[in-house]
């Protein structure tokens, strides 16, 4: 245990949502160690190198109060077999969580997805987390795998583990989908999608951090699981008329059939079919009873979003 300030250790400190978390946690009274692969020069720092099934997490652990396991693997299109996640996504989660609980760490949250649910919510309800798991593509069943060998490590240890599972997060720095969406407005370039009637949930990055750092103050014991978003949950062009707003941007969608769209993209890009014109609503009720509530609008969270170009990305800036 730390002396003064608790500590936590950071994995994926240096990717777009580590570097709004790190600071958030420092600002909250916490002492931030980043898990990283090489020295980069930033305070508190320590490096383990790859993360993997041998990574060697003693130094790192040593004195840690929590532990927050951000770094992955991310989801790419184009690769499906699942024994390109496999190691860092699960093998790595799961040696990480093992070397945590035997240096006696006391909360331990993990950063999942939603895909772990399925890929849409289109003829059924919201998901929640009592949902009988049917994870998505390659990176989904990687996160599901870690889950359950997470759950496993639950039963046999005293430590607290939590499993929060976001839809798209959005901020400054972000990259895939939002990332693309804010080029295409920024190149005016028209966007084929009025027509679509989908119900989808997002999460700011800011309100993401503020369930995790709800999460460190919890006293809820053994293995939890929470879907966490946004308050608001809307439409596929209703969230790029909202991105073009804080871009201060007009955005021409046009009114292309559904059914066209969705034969265009199961030619091009079939992964693309669900995050697009699909629906993705998440029931967040098990979030909010944790006391917790977004701390920014999502009007205020694309603000914040695009106020700052990715290049010149301050993660020192205070949430709105």
């Amino acid at each position: 245990m730390s002396e003064s300030k608790p500590v936590v250790l950071v994995t994926g400190s240096n990717g777009f949502i580590g570097r709004h978390l790190a600071p958030m946690l420092t600002r909250d009274g916490w002492s931030v160690r980043r898990a990283v692969r090489r020295p980069e020069g930033r305070d508190g720092e320590v490096v383990v190198g790859s993360i993997g099934p041998e990574t060697d997490w003693q130094a790192a652990l040593a004195g840690v109060d929590a532990v927050v396991h951000l770094a992955a693997r991310v989801h790419h299109p184009r690769e499906r077999a699942a024994d390109l996640y496999d190691s860092i996504n699960v093998e790595g989660t799961l040696r990480l969580a093992r070397s945590a609980a035997r240096a006696r760490v006391r909360t331990f949250v993990f950063l999942s997805t939603v895909l772990v649910n399925g890929g849409c919510t289109d003829g059924r309800s919201a998901f929640t987390e009592a949902d009988e798991l049917a994870p998505r593509g390659a990176y989904g069943l990687s996160k599901a795998r870690a889950e359950a060998g997470l759950k496993t490590i639950s039963n046999q240890c005293e430590m607290k583990i939590s499993i929060v599972r976001p839809p798209l997060v959005y901020g400054a720095g972000a990259v895939g989908n939002f990332k693309n969406l804010v080029k295409a407005i920024d190149l005016g370039l028209p966007l084929p999608f009025a027509s679509i009637r989908n119900r989808r949930a997002f999460i700011g990055v800011h309100n993401l951090g503020s369930f995790i750092e709800t999460l460190l103050r919890s006293d809820k014991n053994g293995l939890q699981i929470y879907l966490v978003a946004d308050d608001e949950q809307i439409s596929t062009p209703e969230f790029i008329a909202r991105i073009a707003g804080a871009m201060s941007r007009r955005v021409c969608l046009l009114p292309v059939s559904v059914r066209l769209l969705e034969l265009a993209f199961r030619v091009t890009r079939p992964e693309l079919r669900d995050s697009i014109v699909g629906s993705m609503e998440i029931d967040i009720s098990a979030a909010l009873s944790m006391g917790w509530k977004p701390t920014v609008t999502m009007n205020e969270g694309l603000k914040m979003a695009l106020l700052q170009p990715s290049g010149s990305f301050d993660p020192t800036a205070s949430p709105v």
